[in-house]
């Protein structure tokens, strides 16, 4: 277990929509918890599983994280078992908050929300209002009772900014050409729910000023195969054999180095390593290009070697 795990208390729980759960933790023994910036999110261990969840309630707060937690249809378990068994009193273990789709300084937002997507852009919105600056929020779900946090979103809107809530079973899916239309200069877009939101907005909007976060990878077609090769783990002085069909990740725990993964899909960043030599093939959908391009880390449960002897943090 990573030695900046923290152990937490599930203080409440509290529906917040059909299916959605707020669940809020807190140190046992009453303590600060390390300070976190809107967007962030935290792993969560329980029920077998890691999952990522962002926190959405208010970063001024150092004595309560609180996530929102959505009872799939799909889940893998660990949704499920927030749902099923997880219950006020008990302890979880989880990770210290780290943050991938950090709220960027700019004179207005435009915040487009798809079903739990809310979840990080609503600490945006709260962290936007308190600073004055201009911004919207269009939010689309299934439809009014699985849409959780409008009350919250409402009071912050009636406090300067714009809300617009759009349940699909009322009107259809959000018009994104509208929402997107002259947006002023300087204003970035904040974009976080399923793949196919994404991917409408990817294609409306320009990607200097476009910011998303992925629940799932999206389908990318690689020409050619994957070849073989090594890696140096310089901690542990041990060289890992990586297969053309295994991961770096895979053969780390095979090899029986210690390290943290959960989605395997390059979009959480759990399993992200520092590079000390070599060239990854960078094949995640969290760093930026800008990061890709300064080679200082990869995600090993999908990154590779473009070149040379590569040297991680292992």
């Amino acid at each position: 277990m990573d030695e900046s795990a923290l152990t937490l208390l599930v203080r409440r729980m509290t529906w917040e929509a059909d299916g959605v759960l707020s669940v809020e933790l807190t140190h046992p023994d009453g303590k600060p918890l390390p300070a976190w910036t809107p967007g962030a999110h935290l792993d969560l261990h329980t029920g077998g599983h890691v999952r990522q969840y962002s926190l959405c309630g208010d970063p001024r707060n150092v004595s309560a994280y609180r996530i929102g937690v959505l009872n799939e249809a799909s889940s893998r378990g660990g949704s499920r078992h927030v749902h099923t068994a997880l219950r006020p009193g008990q302890t979880v273990t989880a990770s210290e908050p780290r943050n991938h789709f950090a709220l960027e300084d700019a004179p207005g937002y435009l915040f487009v929300a798809g079903g739990i997507g809310v979840t990080p852009l609503l600490a945006m919105a709260r962290d936007a209002a308190r600073r004055g600056a201009d911004w919207r929020m269009v939010y689309g779900g299934r439809d009014r009772g699985s849409m959780a946090f409008t009350d919250e979103l409402g009071e912050l809107a009636d406090s300067g900014g714009d809300l617009t809530v759009v349940p699909q079973d009322e009107h259809g899916h959000i018009d994104l050409a509208t929402a997107l239309d002259g947006l002023p200069d300087g204003t970035l877009v904040y974009c976080c729910g399923p793949e196919p939101l994404l991917a409408a907005v990817e294609a409306l909007c320009p990607a200097e000023r476009l910011r998303v976060e992925r629940f799932a990878a999206p389908v990318v077609e690689r020409a050619g195969g994957d070849s073989a090769f090594e890696v140096e783990c310089r901690r542990s002085g041990v060289t890992l054999s990586v297969d053309a069909g295994t991961s770096i990740l895979r053969a780390a725990e095979t090899a029986g180095l210690s390290v943290t993964s959960s989605c395997q899909e390059g979009i959480c960043g759990s399993c992200e390593t520092r590079v000390l030599g070599g060239t990854p093939d960078h094949r995640d959908f969290l760093l930026s290009e800008a990061e890709h391009a300064a080679n200082a880390s990869m995600m090993i449960c999908v990154s590779r070697r473009a070149s040379g002897r590569l040297v991680l943090d292992l």
